[in-house]
């Protein structure tokens, strides 16, 4: 027997090791029912209407299968919810927690798989393939719709045609060169037309606008240009149908005032935007007052609001009518009729029916007597919408117009602004301060709200937003569009100069307001990457400061602030590189060292490209050459620069000219060079010390964002995964 084998442990210590475990464990569960406890007892004590989460609860849903990479992540998903909801069951059964807290867990799972197999199960039944690669031919086309943009100079039209690869149909999108437009070339007509036609694009670099799934989601299988003139096979129909009312109107609109103020006009009277200048579209963008510009909520607001108030009055007139029917409910039927007309007008644009169908519950409510603005009635709203258009979720037009009714919602039901805004005993201009201090604050807010969204989308935001819609919105929903209303009705009776004279001055008004606040210094701020996550956590934690009440809203301010600091500390790119590796962007110091510069390899003739490098690279200032940067070394083949990193130098070498290189001569480059760029295949003998990112990898990865301090890269295929849209749904 081994003398030093070890003794056995005492039964009474074993014992006691046993008890403490248990004890350990117990404790633990005591401490995870006491906090499922407290849960339980804040959501039955607090007082509000939950149903609005679950809403939130179905968007986190649909917002999970386009952050999730495919089918085998979304599975996932549903799985883990259907496992909390499991246990949630079980516990109801067992009562290991009580009731609301066990509700609230099951409902709000519910909803999110609910969320998740929609949009899934949209994607599948509307979801279009691309066109597998580009093509050049004669195609017999129906003409669906016609967009003009006399701004660019061209018309956009919208074609039903047949996909030269499988005869399928297919619907299609090209523009069109003004010189060979026609008035025969209108909705319904047959044509013959040679287009050069690609698959719909998809983002130029991580973070830019995802074109591709907007026409997965849409119907488009291609988008081009027409070559040459149009043959019109069989002309269109004398009524056109709405399109040609609306397009019939913006022209009378344009005709009757010209200039910038005719095109806003237009674009407020028929939703036409296509001749708005571009100069008057970006002052607009940076003065905050784009939304003006694309009818949605404002407008639609203002005309059923016009509607209601003209036909109760009116009707007020009527002594028998007024004895035999509520009014009110009368006049809501004729502002319902007057909202859907304008929408129907206006082209019925998914954002325009939101708001229509948003407006017309407002209208319902007040009839009934009910609260015309609410949480829950905004949760109907975008849930009527969700459930027509669950893509329209990752649409910036979607978050912002929701996100702005919100915040104006939360704010106006906050205990200190309904002391404030209370009725009480004092003069007329103590209430009027009263009041534009309100609109003031309301201002500040939805800009604030919306910030996190439009730098996510645009990579910009201005500052002075807030100041110019305190008079711009009033200028325009209780001047400018009853003019314009008051126009076109005296125009029936050819009295409507004068009319259109004011709506002249006044939206001249509106756009010295948008140029003059664009062009005050440090008016925009720029943002070249904001991620997922520092967007989720803004959004998360507006929702939670603006559906809650009391003290405990205030703890949404926890997720806003870690959501602004993960934006604010993240590398922003200092290389930029298209999927076609023609267009590299490098950001670096200007001549002076006074501030950041966006150096271009190749000056593009597209302002989309341009647009977007500037926009993705967060620089301010104009891009310039790249035979500019400090110590560049360019040849009409290739340019090499030194990047300054924090602890090192980098070379990049830039391929500008696809002529014959010799082998030897482009190896010996590449060995010096810590990152290639090329729009071409290199051969495999060119090794650079770090990364190739020719035509090979550039076709797997798409569009890339570099950043050197600290090192990291961004590609569109990993924000794309194994949707439909991302290159024929193959991920790669």
């Amino acid at each position: 027997m081994n003398s030093h084998h070890a003794s056995p442990v005492p039964l009474s210590a074993q014992t006691g090791s046993v008890n403490a475990a248990m004890q350990r464990h117990w404790r633990n569960w005591w401490h995870l029912s006491s906090a499922l406890n407290h849960c339980d007892a804040f959501l039955g004590e607090v007082r509000q209407d939950r149903a609005p989460w679950l809403i939130v609860a179905f968007i986190a849903g649909i917002a999970a299968w386009f952050t999730l990479s495919g089918p085998v992540q979304w599975i996932v998903f549903v799985f883990c919810t259907g496992l909390i909801a499991i246990i949630a069951l079980a516990s109801w059964r067992h009562n290991q927690f009580r009731a609301n807290l066990r509700l609230a867990i099951l409902s709000m799972c519910i909803a999110a798989v609910a969320g998740l197999a929609l949009i899934w199960a949209r994607s599948a039944m509307v979801g279009t393939p691309p066109l597998a690669h580009p093509v050049m031919g004669v195609f017999d086309a129906r003409v669906l719709e016609r967009v003009e943009q006399p701004a660019q100079e061209r018309v956009r039209l919208i074609l039903a045609t047949r996909n030269p690869d499988d005869a399928m149909p297919m619907k299609i999108r090209v523009n069109l060169p003004d010189k060979w437009d026609s008035p025969e070339l209108a909705t319904g007509a047959v044509i013959r037309v040679k287009v050069r036609l690609m698959p719909p694009a998809p983002p130029m670099l991580p973070g830019a606008y995802n074109f591709a799934r907007a026409a997965w989601f849409q119907g488009f299988a291609a988008t081009g240009s027409v070559i040459g003139p149009v043959s019109i096979l069989k002309p269109a129909e004398v009524w056109g149908g709405i399109a040609q009312v609306q397009q019939r109107l913006s022209a009378h609109v344009r005709a009757q005032l010209s200039g910038s103020s005719g095109t806003i006009a237009a674009a407020f009277a028929s939703g036409d935007r296509g001749a708005i200048a571009t100069a008057d579209a970006e002052a607009m963008r940076d003065a905050g007052l784009t939304h003006l510009l694309s009818i949605s909520g404002l407008h639609v607001s203002a005309v059923i609001a016009g509607v209601y108030f003209i036909a109760l009055r009116l009707l007020a007139f009527w002594p028998w009518l007024a004895l035999r029917v509520r009014l009110p409910v009368v006049a809501a039927a004729l502002a319902a009729v007057g909202g859907v007309g304008y929408t129907l007008l206006t082209g019925a644009q998914v954002p325009t029916v939101r708001a229509c169908a948003a407006a017309i519950l407002v209208l319902l409510a007040m009839a009934l007597g009910r609260e015309p603005l609410s949480f829950r009635l905004v949760g109907v709203a975008a849930l009527f919408v969700l459930l027509l258009w669950p893509e329209s979720l990752v649409g910036p037009s979607f978050q912002m117009s929701f996100a702005a009714v919100i915040a104006i919602i939360a704010l106006h039901s906050a205990a200190p602004v309904r002391a404030f805004l209370a009725d009480r005993d004092e003069t007329w201009w103590q209430r009027t301060g009263r009041r534009a201090v309100m609109l003031l604050l309301t201002g500040v807010v939805i800009e604030l709200a919306l910030m996190p969204i439009v730098l996510f989308h645009f990579h910009r935001a201005g500052v002075y937003g807030a100041l110019a819609n305190v008079v711009a919105i009033p200028l325009t929903t209780f001047v400018s569009m009853p003019l314009i209303a008051i126009a076109l009705l005296l125009d029936g009776f050819g009295l409507g100069a004068p009319a259109w004279w004011l709506v002249g001055k006044s939206l001249d008004l509106l756009l010295w307001i948008a140029h003059t606040t664009a062009t005050q210094p440090g008016a925009v701020n720029h943002l070249g990457y904001m991620s997922v996550l520092a967007f989720a956590l803004c959004v998360g934690g507006s929702l939670w400061l603006a559906l809650w009440r009391g003290s405990v809203r205030l703890a949404g301010l926890v997720p806003v602030a870690v959501g602004t600091l993960i934006a604010i500390a993240a590398p922003q790119p200092q290389i930029l590189v298209t999927a076609d590796g023609r267009h590299v962007g490098l950001v670096g110091q200007s001549l002076d060292g006074s501030a950041s510069r966006l150096y271009l390899l190749r000056q593009s003739r597209s302002d989309y490209v341009r647009d977007n490098l500037a926009e993705l690279s967060g620089v301010k200032a104009n891009a310039i050459a790249i035979d500019q940067w400090p110590g560049a070394r360019c040849s009409a083949d290739f340019c090499t620069v030194q990047i300054a990193g924090r602890d090192r130098q980098w070379t990049v070498l830039m391929a500008r000219s696809r002529d014959l290189v010799t082998e030897r001569a482009l190896n010996a480059a590449c060995q010096r060079a810590d990152i290639v760029v090329a729009d071409r295949r290199l051969p495999e003998s060119c090794r650079p010390r770090w990364l190739k990112a020719d035509r090979r990898l550039l076709s797997r990865t798409g569009g890339i964002a570099l950043s050197l301090d600290p090192l990291r890269i961004r590609t569109v295929a990993q924000q794309e995964g194994h949707h439909g849209w991302w290159r024929g749904g193959n991920g790669s």
